[in-house]
């Protein structure tokens, strides 16, 4: 069948644009749903969709698995720009990928019924990459496509309410998906993104009919990258995508780091009480907010002072990314040191990263389209998306980088070879050797149930469990609020190899008690001690969410229903991270502020030549 390969003469709307708009606002809704709830889900609950209980995945490791996935999310574009700009089209791109798309969110809601859910895991989000990456840049170019001479002065309208729709999308996912996981689990949390962008596939199908289809190109663009034109604009334009991949390495982690934080705060704020993965939706709601506020308002008052420029609004965005996570230090900080801070902190941290957002992405890429030569300029809007991928991919090496491998984890795995082949069956004991492999007085005891470590006997154990009675002592005489660290004043002994024991607050109700173990060196796997959690009394009835029915079935006790409250240990022997709480955003506060300082020289050395189209 054959269609329209040239835009209507009309001055009017043209009549495949309401497809395109449903399209993209069912589409971002499912892509935003899933990613809002990813590191809560990868952390509480994919640990328990099999059916036997696994190991719960660190905060570190999710971090670094959603970055990962944002980052190929933001590296397929450049393939599927180049599917559909040769071979396919952007109408048959887009359908074919969406098809992709939709069997990814099949996967991940299908986690559980069968197999192991981390291979489903791995699965869905690897088809999402494929899909969500591949159709991006031929959406937003789908919507040029239907314009004409006399309809191009609509183009501006329907890129605004293109914008629109996809921060509708996102604000309505992002509240609703984590109140699905919450209440409904995995299956519906993931199954609705996944209807909706079935949705969305079919609503674009319905107007294949309406649509302008231009055809592909050819591999024409080759001669253009390869022209002396083209290599000196990307020459220009790569250090300055390097730039602002350091901003997409802080600003991505909303919905990583900055999760795991709002766990930790008190998250009564306006009224509400706040899921941790539903503070995000603050930041398209400001979008909409912010863009006429710094377009009509902020831009002209700043112009006033000093001539605003492109690159100058960039590295205003930059130094505002800084204050962004220096707030976000100060109140991980302040959690650090065993407080409950509001979750209104976050929310202004939210509204400064925004505005770095409009000053940084938004302007970034309207300045790099207008840099580049008008035949590679869907190519540059490609590799303006690799810096998202540079940015995530940096951010989730940092968060490889400081896991510390468990010693007991690595010992297990080398004694279940010995074991019979159904040893995860049933609940048993198994010695693992210590750091000295050879002394038994090291030895670890690994209480296993379903293959997985339940409970871990260290050498000398003793020695912990006192240093955690003198904590639980101390937090009992001041209402169950943990002593700071610098003011217990109280000795806390050494475990048996003569290694002092250190006491570390985790957040309000977790503490560690932790020693550089039997090699004496701080942050390696051999380090052991306990995480002890403070459980206070809840009302009955107050455990109903999904995840609490779950744990039920699979017989894990965790709400206290009890008059008092509970304090209890679990033993580690490595699995830590070398950089954790206020110092790991404080790091990424400096990285920030350092890219922000020598990007202003490059600024000024920048000699804008503009391309645009007739």
């Amino acid at each position: 069948m054959s269609y329209r390969t040239a835009a209507l003469d009309t001055d009017r709307m043209p009549p495949g644009i309401p497809f395109i708009i449903g399209n993209e606002a069912a589409e971002r809704f499912s892509f935003y749903g899933m990613r809002t709830i990813l590191v809560v889900f990868m952390t509480k609950y994919l640990w328990l969709m099999d059916q036997q209980a696994g190991t719960a995945m660190s905060q570190a490791e999710a971090v670094e698995h959603y970055h990962s996935f944002t980052g190929w999310v933001y590296f397929t574009p450049l393939i599927g720009a180049l599917l559909a700009d040769i071979f396919l089209g952007k109408y048959r791109t887009i359908i074919l990928l969406s098809l992709v798309y939709c069997l990814g969110h099949a996967t991940l809601a299908f986690m559980g019924h069968a197999g192991n859910s981390g291979w489903w895991l791995f699965a869905g989000l690897m088809l999402i990459c494929i899909g969500s990456g591949g159709i991006k840049p031929c959406v937003s170019a789908h919507v040029g496509d239907q314009f004409g001479p006399k309809n191009s002065h609509l183009l501006s309208r329907i890129y605004n309410w293109f914008y629109f729709s996809i921060n509708l999308g996102s604000t309505v996912s992002t509240i609703l998906t984590p109140w699905l996981l919450e209440w409904y689990g995995p299956h519906w949390a993931f199954g609705v993104p996944g209807v909706l962008m079935a949705i969305a596939t079919v609503m674009f199908w319905m107007g294949r009919n309406r649509f302008v289809h231009i055809p592909p190109s050819g591999s024409g663009f080759v001669k253009d990258f390869f022209s002396r034109e083209g290599l000196v604009a990307l020459a220009k334009l790569i250090p300055l995508f390097v730039f602002i991949a350091f901003f997409w390495a802080l600003y991505d982690q909303t919905g990583s780091s900055w999760v795991f934080q709002a766990e930790q705060m008190d998250r009564k704020f306006l009224g509400i009480t706040w899921l941790e993965s539903q503070v995000q939706a603050i930041n398209p709601i400001l979008i909409l907010t912010f863009i006429p506020l710094f377009t009509f308002v902020l831009y002209p008052v700043m112009d006033r002072v000093f001539k605003l420029t492109p690159l100058r609004k960039i590295g205003i965005g930059f130094f505002l990314m800084v204050a962004t996570f220096g707030l976000s230090t100060l109140s991980q900080s302040w959690i650090d040191s065993g407080k409950f801070p509001s979750i209104g902190w976050q929310f202004l941290a939210f509204v400064l990263i925004t505005a770095s957002e409009i000053m940084v992405s938004i302007v970034g890429l309207e300045f790099a389209y207008t840099q580049a030569p008008k035949s590679m300029k869907s190519l540059i809007m490609s590799l303006y998306l690799l810096s998202v991928w540079l940015g995530n991919i940096f951010t989730a090496q940092i968060n490889h980088y400081i896991q510390i491998p468990s010693a007991a984890e690595e010992q297990l795995a080398v004694a279940v070879a010995s074991l019979e082949k159904d040893w995860q069956k049933d609940p048993r004991n198994v010695v693992l050797p210590g750091f000295s492999a050879s002394d038994d007085s090291d030895n670890m005891v690994a209480h296993l149930k379903g293959g997985a470590i339940e409970k871990l006997d260290l050498p000398g154990n003793e020695s912990f469990t006192a240093a955690a009675a003198v904590i639980e002592a101390a937090a009992r005489k001041n209402n169950d609020q943990l002593p700071e660290a610098d003011k217990l004043g109280a000795d806390l002994g050494k475990d048996i190899f003569g290694s002092p024991i250190r006491y570390e607050i985790i957040d309000s109700t977790h503490f560690r008690l932790i020693s550089d173990g039997a090699d004496h060196k701080p942050g390696s796997k051999w380090n052991m001690g306990l995480t002890v959690t403070v459980q206070k009394p809840e009302p009955p009835g107050s455990g109903e969410s999904w995840l609490e029915k779950r744990k039920a079935q699979l017989g894990i006790a965790t709400v206290n229903t009890s008059t008092e409250t509970r304090y209890s240990a679990s033993a580690f022997c490595g699995g830590q991270t070398k950089l954790e709480g206020a110092a790991y955003f404080r790091f990424f506060t400096w990285l920030m502020l350092g890219a922000a300082v020598v990007y202003v020289p490059f600024a000024l050395a920048y000699r804008p030549r503009t391309y645009l189209h007739d």
